[in-house]
């Protein structure tokens, strides 16, 4: 599987404002890693790479980045400009953060309003979407305590970010766990981060020194082929180096509850992160009400997880997954009309989907530009009586370039053709 995007983007931004050479290994060579990796070279970090997914990064130190000649451009990555809006808002300079269409389409003011807590200066357009103006404001920016009312890894890991160019304490609550690659890896740089349960702190008051950073494989890839083996009858797969973070193992519990025969072996810690090898056996699975508590640790995880109870016996219903309407795509409704166009009872909810299993059949479907709802229905086909065609794929390249390459080579008949 690919390395792991969440922890590809971080290693680029936290690596350039370390003191020293960062080497990270398992970089993820996709669109949304690669435009994070441009915007630091354009603010004048040297980084060498990717070469097989290796890189090294000369760090510039908490306050060595240099301000760009251009904008900013962040293509499809919501990380990318929900992160760096943070980052940027205690430089010295100014910037402008711009992204696709479907980019300057997601909301931002769930990052800009509490940055304005804190002093920033963030312009939007009026529906609080990019392009984003950041007016830097070295020294400026205040500590606050933040109650998020949405758990959200990228809200928090801004504030974070944030917080270290900010005076006094920075402190984020969440109302559920999210994914904490940025503490973690915060820690591996040696810049002091304090968690109390629910609640995580950060100051000015550290510095960032060098690493090396050995990225896992993405299980939000690995999804695809977890769910892939669990409907597809005689499958037997290993998937190797996995990251099994606590915060991001939601897909292996939820699949668990519904019937399939997945063993975590080989459990380990690399780089202050768990990793293991996933084999999973081609199991029925059967339909379940999935319990609210693993929706944030398996919110990126859904679409693929909606064709596993197109396969299931019986009802599946997802509540409490508000999150997934303001992702690439509003992914509950782009993929209850997609099942529905392929047979399947497929009902969307203000905040979830209710599904019954059954068969799956063919037909012709849009992703509308969101990479995850193409792989998904790539992996509908494992099932579907009749050929299924998917439209509008360019973006699986965000985050999974490999998935068409990879798909084949397991068995799936996938033909890709240019549009």
């Amino acid at each position: 599987m690919p390395g792991d995007k969440s922890m590809s983007h971080r290693s680029i931004m936290l690596g350039s404002l370390a003191e020293g050479v960062t080497h990270v290994k398992g970089f993820l060579e996709a669109e949304d890693a690669l435009a994070t990796l441009q915007a630091f070279r354009d603010m004048g970090v040297e980084i060498e790479g990717p070469v097989n997914g290796e890189l090294t990064i000369h760090g510039v130190g908490k306050h060595g980045l240099k301000a760009p000649k251009n904008d900013l451009y962040l293509g499809n990555s919501g990380t990318s400009m929900r992160l760096l809006s943070g980052l940027l808002a205690g430089q010295a300079f100014n910037s402008v953060l711009t992204g696709d269409k479907s980019l300057s389409g997601r909301p931002m003011k769930r990052v800009t309003e509490p940055l304005a807590a804190m002093g920033a200066d963030i312009k939007t357009t009026e529906k609080g979407t990019a392009p984003l103006h950041i007016t830097g404001r070295a020294g400026q920016l205040t500590g606050i305590d933040y109650a998020m009312p949405i758990a959200s890894a990228q809200v928090k890991s801004c504030l974070l970010l944030a917080g270290m160019y900010a005076q006094g304490v920075t402190s984020v609550t969440e109302p559920a766990p999210t994914r904490d690659h940025t503490e973690r890896m915060l820690t591996g740089f040696n810049y002091p981060v304090k968690q109390e349960g629910n609640k995580v702190s950060i100051t000015a008051e550290g510095r960032l020194t060098a690493a090396d950073i050995d990225v896992p494989s993405d299980i939000s890839s690995a999804a695809f082929f977890l769910v892939g083996a669990s409907i597809a009858p005689g499958s037997d797969l290993l998937l190797r180096h996995v990251g099994i973070n606590p915060t991001r193992t939601g897909v292996i519990d939820i699949l668990r509850l519904m019937g399939a025969n997945i063993e975590v072996l080989n459990e380990r810690t690399v780089g202050g992160e768990p990793v293991a090898d996933l084999h999973v056996v081609y199991s029925p699975l059967k339909g379940i009400d999935i319990p609210e508590h693993l929706v944030p640790l398996a919110i990126d995880e859904f679409p693929v997880l909606f064709v596993a109870a197109a396969c299931a016996e019986g009802q599946t219903r997802l509540t409490g997954a508000e999150e997934l309407r303001v992702k690439e795509s509003d992914r509950i409704q782009v993929m209850a009309d997609g099942l529905q166009i392929l047979g399947v009872d497929a009902q969307s909810t203000e905040d979830g989907m209710i599904i019954q299993g059954g068969s799956i059949g063919g037909g012709e479907v849009i992703s509308h530009g969101d990479h995850r709802i193409a792989m998904s229905f790539s992996i509908a086909g494992l099932r579907a009586n009749a050929p299924i065609t998917i439209h509008d794929c360019e973006n699986v390249n965000t985050s999974f370039p490999e998935f068409r390459d990879l798909a084949r080579r397991l068995g799936l008949d996938l033909v890709c053709r240019e549009e």
